[in-house]
């Protein structure tokens, strides 16, 4: 039987170190850290040939949340599936964003559009507990993922729709709405490189410029918000300028970019004005 050590170099020389060392304590039902206290340890011949199996997917340029079906996003360790965006941590800054506009005192209203595995929804709802989320998507798989989060992290303060976009928000005003809807154009040669290959096409790209979702999202926004309430949206990071313009078109105030922590345009948010009140 092989040992711990000896696989682990075996594999480092095929693929980046800290995917096998992910891989290989998934295949071996343990936390990364033990593996560094046991390389002298021989593997079973069924766990070496599952580590393999995952080792050759990785070689291929399967993402490694989807082989080891998790990838940790703000506080959580979220499932995560083929149907689903991998959550990335720069979502965080609009998750930090948000919480920011959210008075932790208050009962509030909030959206997440577009949720995949639910990773904004939860996060909001997990630091909110008193708000109620509604986190919306088109895809009845992605859905069945995030309410599967939500069950297994016990955050009961958020609810799960099925549509797109604003449409299952019909009749209702929220606090604050936020989306990481898709913002890569159609046909960006980006999304036949690396994992990007594997991840949902429609979570990551729409339009020939890439803004065709978050026009939409500009467009129907203020009849879903209260007065005085936000806005919040991610977007590439050429993408800035664009979505400004937009929110601007549209009667937002408030309108500012947000930069991520390369130094990237991020996420541009916007605020409904409130009646009768200053610009």
């Amino acid at each position: 039987m092989p040992r711990l050590d000896e696989l682990l170099r075996n594999a480092t020389a095929r693929i980046d170190g800290a995917d096998a060392a992910l891989l290989l304590a998934h295949a071996l039902g343990r936390p990364r850290s033990w593996l560094y206290a046991h390389g002298d340890e021989e593997i079973d011949a069924a766990a070496a040939e599952d580590f393999m199996a995952l080792l050759a997917r990785r070689e291929a340029g399967e993402p490694v949340a989807y082989l080891t079906g998790h990838r940790g996003f703000w506080r959580f360790d979220l499932a995560v599936t083929p149907d689903t965006l991998i959550p990335r941590p720069e979502t965080e800054l609009l998750v930090e964003l948000a919480l920011a506009r959210l008075p932790p005192a208050r009962a509030l209203r909030i959206a997440d559009l577009g949720t995949g595995s639910g990773a904004i929804a939860l996060a909001l709802a997990h630091e909110r507990p008193r708000a109620q989320v509604v986190a919306t998507d088109a895809s009845t798989a992605a859905l069945a993922v995030a309410r599967g989060n939500a069950r297994a992290l016990g955050i009961a303060n958020v609810e799960f729709r099925e549509g797109d976009w604003l449409a299952p928000l019909a009749g209702e005003r929220c606090d604050l709405i936020a989306g990481n809807p898709p913002y890569v154009a159609v046909g960006d040669p980006h999304l036949t490189q690396g994992d990007l290959r594997f991840e949902p096409a429609a979570a990551l790209s729409c339009g020939d410029d890439g803004l065709a979702a978050i026009r939409t999202i500009v467009r129907d926004a203020p009849a879903h918000l209260l007065p005085g309430g936000w806005l919040l949206l991610e977007h590439g990071w050429e993408q800035g300028a664009a979505v400004r313009a937009l929110l601007q078109a549209a009667g937002f105030t408030a309108i500012a970019t947000e930069r991520d922590l390369e130094a990237r345009d991020r996420v541009t948010l916007g605020r409904l004005p409130v009646a009768g009140a200053p610009g």
